[in-house]
C-alpha cells in the first residue's frame, strides 16, 4: 500500500547557504541588491512518484462492520512500564494512562482463539486494516482470504526520543517491550467489561506465528525488536520506516550489551547475521 504525500524540500545546507550569499554577497556586490533564488532545481513543492490509488480491499465496501473498542490503561498499574523509569528525563513528559484500541471483525466467532496485530502508537492507519478485515475476511478467493485477526493498537506512553517513555518503550534492545504487550495489555484486553459483554468468551491465540505486530519509525524498530527477543510470542513482524539507529538511552542497562541500540542490529556487530536463525517472517520498508 503506497500512498500520495507532498514533499517540501529544502537546501541541505541551508544556513551554510545562506552565510555564505549573505557575507559575499555584502562585500562583492554592495551595489547590487540580493534576491531569492526562484528555486528552479531543489526547492518547491513536489509530489513523489506516480498517482498511486488506495486498492478497494482497504476502502469501505460496504460489508459487515465489526466492533470498535477503547479503554485506558493507567500507566502506574504497569510493572514494567510505570512511567518512573530512571532515565526518563523530566522535560519530557510521561501520560498517565495510555489508550488501548481494539477492533474485532465481523467474521470473528466468539470463543474461537483469535490471530492478533498489535500495532504501535495507538491506532495509526488502523482504519485501512480494518476495511482490509472486512472485505478480505469474506474473499471467495483463498489465496487473498484473511482470518479474522483481531487489531489491538497501543498508545505509546508519550513524548519522543532518548530520555521519553516512548522511546523507552520502542528503541530499547531487550524483550521488555514484548513482556509488557503479552503480560498486561492482552490480559486488559481479554478481561476487558465492555469486550467480555459483547464476547464472552474472545481468546487469542498461542501459537506466535498468529501473532503479529506492526510499527512505523521507533514502533517499527519495536516491532522487530519484539520478535527478536521474543519469537516465542510474535513471529510475524511490519516495519515501515523503522528507526533503526542509536535512541536507546545512554544510561539503559542495555547499553552494556547493545552500546548503539537498534543501530546494532546492522552495525559492526552483524547482530543479525552472527545470530542463530531465529523463526520470524519479517516484512520491512523503508
Amino acid at each position: 500500500m503506497l500512498l500520495n504525500y507532498r514533499l517540501r524540500s529544502q537546501y541541505l545546507c541551508y544556513f551554510l547557504t545562506v552565510a555564505v550569499v549573505g557575507f559575499t554577497s555584502s562585500m562583492l556586490l554592495s551595489a547590487e541588491k540580493y534576491t531569492e533564488d526562484p528555486g528552479k532545481k531543489g526547492n518547491g513543492n513536489f509530489v513523489i512518484g506516480p498517482k498511486y490509488q488506495i486498492v478497494p480491499d482497504l476502502t469501505d465496501l460496504g460489508n459487515p462492520k465489526g466492533k470498535h473498542f477503547e479503554f485506558e490503561m493507567p500507566l502506574a498499574d504497569s510493572k514494567i512500564f510505570p512511567g518512573t523509569d530512571k532515565t526518563l528525563d523530566p522535560k519530557k513528559p510521561v501520560r498517565k494512562t495510555r489508550k488501548i484500541f481494539v477492533y474485532v471483525p465481523a467474521e470473528y466467532k466468539d470463543g474461537t482463539k483469535a490471530p492478533i496485530l498489535v500495532t504501535h502508537d495507538g491506532p495509526s492507519r488502523m482504519d485501512l486494516v480494518c476495511n482490509a478485515l472486512d472485505n478480505l475476511t469474506i474473499s471467495k478467493d483463498p489465496a487473498r482470504r484473511l482470518p479474522a485477526f483481531i487489531v489491538i493498537g497501543v498508545q505509546n506512553g508519550g513524548n519522543d526520543g532518548k530520555g521519553s517513555e516512548r522511546g523507552l518503550e520502542y528503541d530499547t534492545m531487550s524483550d521488555r517491550y514484548a513482556r509488557f504487550i503479552n503480560d498486561e495489555v492482552l490480559p486488559a484486553v481479554l478481561n476487558n467489561k465492555e469486550i467480555k459483554a459483547a464476547y464472552p468468551d474472545i481468546a487469542f491465540t498461542d501459537n506466535p506465528w498468529g501473532r503479529a505486530t506492526m510499527g512505523c519509525s521507533s514502533g517499527g524498530a519495536a516491532a522487530l525488536t519484539m520478535g527478536w527477543f521474543r519469537p516465542d510470542l510474535f513471529r510475524r513482524l511490519i516495519t515501515y520506516s523503522g528507526t533503526f539507529v542509536d535512541q536507546q538511552d545512554d544510561d539503559a542497562p542495555e547499553e552494556a550489551e547493545f552500546p548503539l541500540g537498534a543501530w546494532e542490529y546492522h552495525s559492526s556487530m552483524m547482530l543479525i547475521e552472527n545470530s542463530d536463525k531465529k523463526p520470524l517472517r519479517i516484512f520491512t520498508h523503508v
